[in-house]
Parts: C-alpha cells; sequence; structure tokens
C-alpha cells in the first residue's frame, strides 16, 4: 500500500524550541481526568504508598505555600504523586514525612517523573533526609529535541497544544482544607509529568518529529543609539 507524502508530512509532530506565550491562552485546557485522594493521616499514606508502588510509572509534584514578605520561608506543604489515573494529595504540613514517604522516595522500582527536581528535593531535604531513588527529571528529556523551555505549562503546551492553567499556583497550600480548584491544580501538574514523558518517549522511539526553531525578535534599536553610532563614524 502506497502513502501519500502529504499523508507523510500529516504523521509528523510539529516542535518548537521556543512555544509562544501568547499563544497558550488561546489553547484548549486541560485537566486531571481521574480520582484525587487529599492524604490526612498515616495510615492513609501508608496505604497510597503501597498502590502507588504497585504502578508501573508516577508522576510527581511538590507544592509550598507562597511566601510575601522578605525573611520569611515555609516548609514544603504538599506532596502530589498521580499514576494514570489517581492522584494522592499528601499533606506534609499535616503529617509532616512518615516513613512510608521516604520509601516512597527512595524506591528504586518505579519510575518517577517530574520537572525541575532539584527545586521539590530541596524542599522536601529541609523537613527530612533522604536517597532519591528512581526519578527522571522532563528538563533533561527535552533538550535532545531541541526544545529550550523548562516550564510545565509550556513543553504540556508545545507537546499536546492545550494549556495547564496556574492560578492557584500562588494559593495558600497550608489552608485548613484544599480547594476543589487547588486539588485539580495539584493532581494535574503531577499528572502532565507522565503525559509529556511517554509522548517524548513515543516520539524519540519513532523519531517522527521536526523540532522549528523559532526566530528570535529583532532588537529594537532606539533613535539616541542610531545617532550616537553615526557620530562614532
Amino acid at each position: 500500500m502506497l502513502i501519500l507524502q502529504n499523508e507523510i508530512d500529516i504523521m509528523i509532530t510539529t516542535l518548537y524550541n521556543k512555544f509562544d506565550k501568547k499563544k497558550i491562552s488561546t489553547l484548549p485546557r486541560v485537566i486531571f481526568p481521574g480520582k484525587i485522594v487529599v492524604v490526612l493521616t498515616e495510615t492513609e499514606a501508608e496505604k497510597a504508598v503501597d498502590y502507588l508502588l504497585s504502578a508501573d510509572i508516577l508522576g510527581i509534584d511538590s507544592e509550598t505555600r507562597p511566601v510575601f514578605c522578605k525573611g520569611k520561608h515555609h516548609k514544603v506543604a504538599l506532596l502530589q504523586v498521580s499514576t494514570h489515573d489517581v492522584c494522592f494529595l499528601f499533606r506534609l504540613n499535616l503529617i509532616g514525612m512518615p516513613s512510608c514517604i521516604i520509601r516512597l522516595l527512595e524506591d528504586t522500582t518505579v519510575t518517577k517523573v517530574g520537572l525541575s527536581l532539584h527545586d521539590d528535593f530541596m524542599m522536601l531535604h529541609k523537613r527530612t533526609d533522604f536517597t532519591t531513588g528512581k526519578f527522571i527529571d522532563l528538563q533533561n528529556i527535552v533538550q535532545e529535541f531541541g526544545i529550550e523551555d523548562l516550564s510545565l505549562q509550556k513543553l504540556y503546551a508545545n507537546l499536546f497544544h492545550e494549556r495547564i492553567t496556574k492560578r492557584e499556583q500562588l494559593s495558600n497550600w497550608e489552608a485548613s482544607i484544599l480547594s476543589d480548584k487547588q486539588k485539580l491544580y495539584a493532581a494535574t501538574d503531577a499528572w502532565a509529568c507522565i503525559q509529556i514523558y511517554e509522548r517524548l518517549r513515543a516520539l524519540r522511539s519513532t523519531n517522527n518529529y521536526e523540532t522549528i526553531k523559532v526566530a528570535e525578535p529583532e532588537k529594537v534599536v532606539s533613535r539616541q543609539s542610531e545617532n550616537s553610532e553615526s557620530t562614532d563614524k
């Protein structure tokens, strides 16, 4: 069976080294489609970790209450860990870092995918010491594709042409009760890491993509600079 050239072209995925931030607001919103479970006790955490470590891949992220005054700091308040269809939100500000969570972080059998994991680990280490297990940072992988963007929102838009909202990022993650919007935001971020990773793996295996290098905007030269250059000449 013959495949026409234009059909091949349609199948090729187009990526950009830098995705236009202005276009993100026009894209349809994507949200985590699965079940969200808030973990409030060590007993619940133990059961959640057992469930998570039976999965083949996990997405991971964390949230910390924002600081709006100089010199003040907060410890990481939330650890969100997702499978393809269930996301657990561990409220670390309430339960701390029990041994089961350390077991999860140190596990070397299940692949855990995140973004800018150095920042997450730095905050988690402020709560307790642990040895990092089997983790993959998406920021290290996208470089293979010529992608220079490092934010989750831009990476997801680049690969799926859908928008992850960041409105809840600066909300109070130590609130007594997390809002539905906060829960959905946290779950979407962790789940999106799996989606991005699996999409990149598929593209890598088929090599059926092209990365377009976006032209840098020309620098606007002020009239004063032009006059200065004329004088120098």
